[in-house]
Formats: structure tokens, C-alpha cells, sequence
């Protein structure tokens, strides 16, 4: 069986020398590293070719190996992700805020890192490096464990991470071991991981809602539970057509894979006979399929009808489930009790309806006359992202640095004793 105890104990104690790096020193390692990535992507791209023939060879649909499949633009970006945390600024060591007891006892609050976080992932590489280097920069060392359809590509990722970071071992006493890999897929390991809360601090799960669930409910660590994303759009009475369209088209079919892709579409009643027509012609374009509810198929009676599951559903596919409401309070009932917490948008030129869909929205990320597809780390400024958090506690929302870091109380004294 695959040695976790060790991977564990290597991972805490290069967490420890990586708490002693200034920032300039962590930010040259992860330029190193970019530069790193880019340079070897053809060793990555290897890997990978490697991962979507099997992908294939399985039958896995295609939105789900445009998920795994990385090219050279896609490894750039990656290196990109790593240079914008590079220049972001360290958050660790940053003092929240500071009081003076009557004793005489000075407190800081300062953010320190959390120390050995574990990641569980799916078909997605590219989280293999935006991990490490939110992680890295925040101070943790992170232990990976990606789904068994990108092993190749992940395992070439992490080695040439880890040869970057060799490369600069002696300058800065750096251990490789800040960046760990579980290479046995098993299920298994995946459990037997779950329960090393001796060594790592905090687990977040990112993937589909099989394996969130698999988590929260098997883990023995901490989890920040990273959220599936059923994302809608309210199309309010006050909307303009001119800007509904494209914000939905965008929202729906940009890249249809991931989390903050809009997979539900909400219209007020008053302006469905107008708008309905519009957006299946711009919808037919990109062969996306739409279900709707009995008063869509009375304008569009071609439709399929849509059930209470596709309500639910996150397809991850070219399929739109829609709904007809009577007033932005119905939407907004709707909303919170079909979505995962994720994104939800409205598009309205009622500034009163914005605000009252704003505040009556439960999820992480709320839009107005935007598209869902902003719910990401990289267009929020963050640089990269671990993932989206759809719980309130400890992170919500696109998480960047700041969340990967928790905070201690540094108190001095001058001999103060308590009586």
C-alpha cells in the first residue's frame, strides 16, 4: 500500500522551513517554477496525451476530457497563475489587528499559514499547480491526490515542480517535500488519506458532488467543502434584451465543463413571449439544448419539458433547464432552494429589483447583468484559485490566498501572572 505516513511526516516538516521564507524568497521559487513549466511542456503534454487516450478509450464524454486536456496555451496560463501570485502580496505575517488589555498585555492577531493542507481532485490538472502555488505562497505544504484519468499528466506536473524546487534547494534550506503526490488512485488510499489528521491540517475536496460528499462525510480532517455549481440566471421583468442574450450565451457556453457555468435559466412571465424566442435562436447556434417548464413549451412547443431534476441538475453540457416566474420574489425561492450556493445572477435595469435579489440570494457569488463565468480566482485578482467554496465557514466564494492562511494571537507581556 501506498506509504502515507511518510508523505505526511516529509510534508510537515518542509512545512516547517517553508515558514521561515520571506516573501522575495518564496516569490523567486515560484517564478522559478512558472518559468519551469513552461519550458517542460512538452514533458507535461506527454503525460497528458497519455491521460486522454485512456480517457477516451473509457468512453468519458467529451465536456469531461476538455476538462483534463491541456495544450501549450493552457500550460502558459498555468505558469501565468503561478506569476500573479508571485506579485500578489504575502499575506502571512500581516497583523488584523492589535489591543491592549488593562494589564498591560499587547495582543496581535496575524495570519500564519494553515501548515499541511491535503487537496482530493478530479480530471482537472491544472489545479495540480494552481495548488501548490496558492499553497506555497501562503506558506503550507500540500499534499495532491488527483483522480486516476490525469495521473500521467499530474505526475509529470509535480516532478517538474519538485525539480524547480531542487534547483533551489541549497539557496533557501527548501524542501521538495512542500509539494507531495499520491500516485496510487486507489480507493483505498483515498480513504486511508482522509483520515491522516496527524499530519494535515485542512482537506479540501474539488470535483463533482460524488466526491464532496464522499469527503465531508468520511473525513476525519477539517474540510473546506469546495461546492458543485447549478448556477442560474434571472431574466427580471426590467431586463435588457440586448444584454440578456450574450451575458446567457457567455454564461452557458463559454466552456461548458465547469463549475460557475450557468446550467439553469429563470424569465419573468411578463417578458417571455419576447425574450424566449431570442435566446433559442442564439442557443440553437451553439447546439445547446433546452428544457423547459409548461409555460416555455407554450411559446416554444418544441421544447423538451423540463422536470424537477433538471431544476437541480448541473449538466456540464450543452443543456439549459428553464423556468418561468411571476415576480423576482418566486425567482428568488426558486434560486435558493435548485441551486448548489455557487453563482446566481439577474439582469435587470431595476436598480430595486437588483438589490432585493442581491440581498435574497443564499450562494457564494452574486451578479448583476454579469455572467456567472467571472466566479473564478484568476478574474477576481487572485492570481489562481483552490477552488470555490459554496459553505460559510472557513472560506465562501473563488478561494485565494488569504483563505489558505487562518490566524494566531501573539501576546508579550512585561511578567504579568493572572490572579
Amino acid at each position: 500500500m501506498f506509504d502515507l505516513e511518510s508523505l505526511g511526516q516529509n510534508a510537515v516538516q518542509a512545512s516547517y522551513g517553508l515558514a521561515r521564507l520571506s516573501e522575495q524568497e518564496k516569490n523567486k521559487v515560484l517564478l522559478h517554477v512558472a518559468d519551469a513549466l513552461v519550458a517542460q511542456s512538452k514533458r507535461i503534454l506527454q503525460g497528458n496525451e497519455k491521460d486522454i487516450l485512456a480517457a477516451k478509450e473509457n468512453g468519458i464524454r467529451e465536456a469531461m476530457i476538455d476538462r483534463l486536456s491541456l495544450t501549450k496555451e493552457r500550460i502558459e496560463g498555468m505558469a501565468e497563475g503561478i506569476r500573479q501570485i508571485a506579485a500578489l502580496p504575502d499575506p502571512v505575517g500581516e497583523v488584523l489587528e492589535t489591543f491592549e488589555r488593562p494589564n498591560g498585555l499587547q495582543i496581535s492577531k496575524v495570519r500564519v499559514p494553515l501548515g499541511v493542507v491535503g487537496i482530493i481532485y478530479e480530471s482537472r490538472p491544472n489545479v495540480t499547480a494552481d495548488a501548490f502555488g496558492l499553497c506555497f505562497k501562503a506558506g503550507n505544504a500540500v499534499i495532491l491526490k488527483g483522480g486516476k484519468e490525469a495521473i500521467h499528466t499530474n505526475i509529470a506536473i509535480v516532478d517538474v515542480i519538485r525539480q524547480a524546487i531542487r534547483d533551489m534547494e541549497k539557496e533557501f534550506r527548501l524542501d521538495e517535500h512542500v509539494i507531495g503526490l499520491i500516485t496510487d488512485t486507489s480507493r483505498e488510499v483515498t480513504n486511508a488519506f482522509m483520515k491522516l489528521k496527524q499530519y494535515v491540517d485542512v482537506l479540501i475536496p474539488r470535483g463533482g458532488a460524488g466526491l464532496i460528499s464522499a469527503v465531508v462525510e468520511n473525513s476525519t480532517i477539517p474540510v473546506i467543502e469546495t461546492g458543485t455549481g447549478n448556477c442560474h440566471i434571472y431574466v427580471d421583468e426590467y431586463a435588457d434584451m440586448e444584454k440578456a442574450v450574450p451575458i446567457i450565451v457567455n454564461a452557458k457556453t463559454q466552456r461548458v465543463s465547469v463549475c460557475n457555468t450557468c446550467e439553469s435559466l429563470v424569465v419573468h412571465e411578463a417578458v417571455a413571449e419576447k425574450f424566449l424566442p431570442l435566446l433559442q435562436k442564439a442557443m440553437a447556434e451553439k447546439k445547446v439544448e433546452l428544457r423547459g417548464d409548461a409555460d416555455c413549451l407554450r411559446i416554444l412547443p418544441d421544447l423538451t419539458e423540463a422536470t424537477e431534476e433538471d431544476f437541480m441538475t448541473e449538466y456540464l453540457d450543452y443543456i439549459l433547464s428553464m423556468k418561468t416566474v411571476s415576480s423576482v420574489e418566486e425567482a428568488i425561492e426558486h434560486i435558493n432552494r435548485c441551486s448548489t450556493k455557487h453563482s446566481e445572477a439577474i439582469i435587470t435595469e431595476s436598480e430595486e429589483h437588483a438589490n432585493q435579489f442581491l440581498q435574497g440570494i443564499s450562494s457564494a457569488c452574486v451578479y448583476v447583468n454579469a455572467s456567472t463565468r467571472f466566479t473564478d480566482g484568476f478574474e477576481f485578482g487572485f492570481g489562481a484559485e483552490i477552488g470555490i467554496s459554496n459553505q460559510k465557514l472557513h472560506a465562501r466564494g473563488p478561494m485565494g490566498l488569504r483563505e489558505m492562511t487562518t490566524y494566531q494571537y501573539r501576546i508579550k507581556g512585561n511578567g504579568q501572572i493572572r490572579c
